[in-house]
């Protein structure tokens, strides 16, 4: 593929993840309700990992539910800022992919299928195995990571669907037209990010290295460039982060659900009133 035309297609993709921030900010969610009321504080550790087993906010009734307030959190406040530094991070690798093809692209590398693999139907296999044990498990960070875990997986598989049909870039090796973002790399990232959150980073380091080698695999496999596994590392990174933070959420903030209306006092040198704002 010409480099002209390299350019054309990643252009593309950053003007998808352009819409993506720019629908974000236009949302309820991302516009009035950051403006009002400041981004939403991120879940600790202690917060996500430390709740009662039982105590109703990640159950196998609530899933549906907690999926779909998944999907929406993405295209939140505090996501702004990964958002934007990934989409910075793959524009500027989109500069090096052809190099980085041409020095590292080798088909029939064990290495690269091994990992492939590795990253492909074991990996959700391995999820839902481990979500499966989670529901019989007694220790509460575990029960939660595993019940994340899926989540994740799930929502992050949704949003790598939808921009690879979006997008269209087609694959270094010309098998199709999904080349953008790397699914392998997103779906890596999403669940390494969900396992440092609840484990901190003894557990994360590893994880991110694990899911880095399943994004340098699709490079040498040659089924990506460099600025999609970036974009699904970044893609899958606030996956991972969205899903702790809306799963970790008090069963009173879940449960008090609607629109809200809140007035809070305007006091400066220059002016005095009311500031009035609703959040829905």
């Amino acid at each position: 593929m010409s480099r002209g035309r390299t350019g054309r297609r990643v252009a593309q993709a950053g003007t998808s993840l352009a819409f993506v921030a720019l629908a974000a900010a236009a949302s309820p969610s991302w516009g009035a309700d950051a403006a009002a009321i400041g981004p939403e504080p991120p879940a600790s550790r202690e917060e996500a990992a430390t709740a009662h087993p039982d105590d109703g906010r990640r159950t196998m009734g609530r899933l549906p539910a907690n999926l779909g307030r998944g999907f929406v959190g993405v295209v939140h406040a505090d996501n702004l800022g990964p958002f934007l530094v990934g989409g910075m991070a793959a524009a500027g690798a989109s500069f090096a992919d052809d190099q980085v093809r041409s020095s590292v692209s080798n088909p029939d590398s064990g290495f690269g299928k091994a990992l492939e693999t590795a990253g492909g139907w074991p990996s959700s296999v391995l999820v839902v195995g481990l979500f499966t044990a989670g529901r019989f498990a007694s220790g509460p960070r575990f029960r939660a990571m595993s019940y994340d875990l899926l989540d994740a997986m799930i929502i992050n598989f949704g949003y790598t669907e939808v921009l690879k049909v979006t997008v269209r870039r087609e694959r270094p090796d010309g098998s199709n037209n999904q080349s953008f973002p790397s699914g392998h790399a997103s779906n890596a990232f999403t669940l390494a990010t969900v396992a440092e959150r609840h484990y901190g980073w003894k557990v994360g380091v590893p994880a991110y290295a694990v899911a880095a080698a399943i994004g340098y695999s699709r490079l040498v496999r040659d089924k990506h460039y460099l600025s999609d596994t970036v974009a699904g590392a970044a893609l899958g990174y606030i996956v991972g982060l969205t899903v702790v933070r809306v799963n970790s959420r008090s069963l009173e903030r879940l449960a008090s659900g609607g629109a809200t209306l809140s007035v809070s006092p305007i006091v400066s040198r220059h002016a005095r009133g009311l500031q009035m704002s609703m959040v829905f």
